[in-house]
């Protein structure tokens, strides 16, 4: 009985598959315009998180009375 053979190269990840077709389908000028559009909305989502955060720490803060 022999052992099944060996793969050579790994399977790619879902990753490394999407950006396989996403080259296949778009040139690069739109691949960059893609990423980075996704860049900013993970940058907003960050600020927006932050804006909440300064906002908690804000209200829970007491006024000093004068």
């Amino acid at each position: 009985m022999q052992a099944a053979p060996v793969r050579a190269t790994a399977i790619p990840s879902f990753t490394t598959a999407l950006r396989a077709v996403e080259s296949l389908l778009m040139s690069s000028g739109q691949r960059t315009a893609r990423r980075n559009a996704w860049t900013s909305v993970l940058e907003d989502r960050r600020r927006a998180k932050d804006r909440v955060e300064a906002e908690r720490v804000l209200e829970q803060t007491p006024v000093p009375r004068l």
